[in-house]
C-alpha cells in the first residue's frame, strides 16, 4: 500500500530542518567539481565516513529497532532500507560524475527534475495530486532550469554529463520514495544508518570492479570530501529524511530545487562559472512554484481525513 498521507502537522523543528538541508545540499554539486577525485570515489567515501559516524549512535541508541527489522515483522521496513541504498547508490553513480562532464549549474538544474519523476511515482502508487501541485512542480522545474541557464552541451562529454544528471532525477526521486515509506515506522538514524550502509557497499563494489582510484587525493579533495559528509550528507540527506515524516516525498523533491540558486551561486564564487543573466527570473519562478506546491499541498491535506498517530518509535528526523 502506499505511505499513509496523514502526518502530523508541520512544526518549526521540521521547517527548520529542511532550511538547513536546503543550504548543505546547495554545496554539494561545486564541491564534487573542485574535489581532484573520481566522482564514485567520493560518492563511496561521503557515505562511509557518514556511516562511520551515524553508526555509534544509532548502534547504542537503536538496538531494539535493528532486532525488530531482523524479525520477519519488520522484514518489510528492513526491505525499504535497503532499497532506498539502492536507488541512493544510483543517484550517486549518475549525478556526481555529471557535475564533472557538464557545469555545475546544468548538472543541477537536470538533477532537478526530480519533482516530475516523484509526481510520476505518487501516481504510479494510486496517490492522485492535486492539480494546484503539478501546476507548481511545472513553475519550479522551468524556473530551475531558467536559472541555470541549462542547455544540451554542444560536446559529447557535456551531453553524456546531461544524461547522467537526468538519470540521477529519476534515481533520486525513487530514492526519497522508498525513503518515505521506511520513515513512517523507522527512525532517522536507523533508516539513514542502513541506506548509506548499502549505498557504500554497493558503490566500494562498483569502484573495485571499474578499477576506480579511491585513495591518494591531495589535501583539498579530502577536505572537499569532508565538506560533503558534513554538510550535503549529515545535514543534507539527513534532514530531509528527517522531514518524511511530516512532509510527503513530493513536496520534500520540490523543496529540493531550492538548492538550485545555492548551487549556481557556489559555482560562481568558487569555481568562477557565472549564471546566465536572466538567472534572477528563474530563481523567482522557482521560489513561486514551490511556495505553491507546499501551500496547494497543505491545503489539500487539510482537507483530508483527520490524522492518525504514527508508531511510537517513529524518530522526528531524516537527512
Amino acid at each position: 500500500m502506499p505511505p499513509s498521507s496523514h502526518r502530523p502537522p508541520l512544526d518549526p523543528l521540521t521547517t527548520g530542518a529542511v532550511g538547513l538541508a536546503v543550504v548543505a545540499v546547495s554545496s554539494s554539486a561545486p564541491l564534487i567539481a573542485y574535489a581532484a577525485a573520481p566522482a564514485l570515489a567520493i560518492a563511496f567515501w561521503r557515505n562511509l565516513l557518514a556511516v562511520a559516524v551515524l553508526s555509534p549512535f544509532s548502534l547504542a541508541r537503536r538496538r531494539a529497532e535493528f532486532r525488530a527489522l531482523a524479525a520477519r515483522a519488520g522484514r518489510r521496513e528492513g526491505l525499504y532500507c535497503v532499497l532506498s541504498g539502492v536507488a541512493l547508490a544510483a543517484h550517486f553513480a549518475t549525478w556526481m560524475p555529471s557535475a564533472q562532464l557538464t557545469s555545475v549549474a546544468t548538472a543541477t538544474a537536470l538533477v532537478a527534475t526530480q519533482p516530475v519523476w516523484q509526481g510520476l511515482i505518487a501516481r504510479a502508487q494510486g496517490r492522485g495530486l492535486p492539480r494546484v501541485v503539478w501546476i507548481g512542480i511545472a513553475v519550479a522545474v522551468g524556473g530551475a532550469v531558467i536559472a541555470t541557464g541549462a542547455d544540451v552541451g554542444i560536446s559529447g562529454r557535456a551531453v553524456l554529463g546531461d544524461l547522467l544528471a537526468l538519470a540521477g532525477g529519476l534515481f533520486a526521486a525513487v530514492y526519497t520514495a522508498f525513503g518515505e515509506r521506511a520513515r513512517a515506522s523507522i527512525s532517522t538514524t536507523t533508516y539513514t544508518t542502513i541506506c548509506y550502509g548499502i549505498c557504500a557497499l554497493i558503490l566500494l563494489v562498483v569502484c573495485l570492479l571499474g578499477g576506480v582510484r579511491m585513495t591518494g587525493f591531495d589535501g583539498r579533495t579530502w577536505l572537499a570530501i569532508l565538506a560533503l559528509v558534513a554538510g550535503a550528507q549529515l545535514l543534507g540527506h539527513s534532514m530531509f529524511n528527517y522531514a518524511l515524516h511530516r512532509i510527503p516525498a513530493t513536496t520534500v523533491s520540490v523543496l529540493i530545487l531550492l538548492e538550485v540558486p545555492g548551487a549556481a551561486l557556489l559555482g560562481w564564487v568558487w569555481l568562477g562559472q557565472l549564471p546566465r543573466p536572466y538567472a534572477l527570473l528563474g530563481m523567482a519562478l522557482l521560489l513561486v512554484g514551490v511556495a505553491v506546491v507546499v501551500i496547494g499541498g497543505t491545503r489539500a491535506g487539510r482537507r483530508a481525513t483527520p490524522p492518525t498517530p504514527l508508531p511510537a518509535d517513529a524518530a522526528p528526523l531524516k537527512d
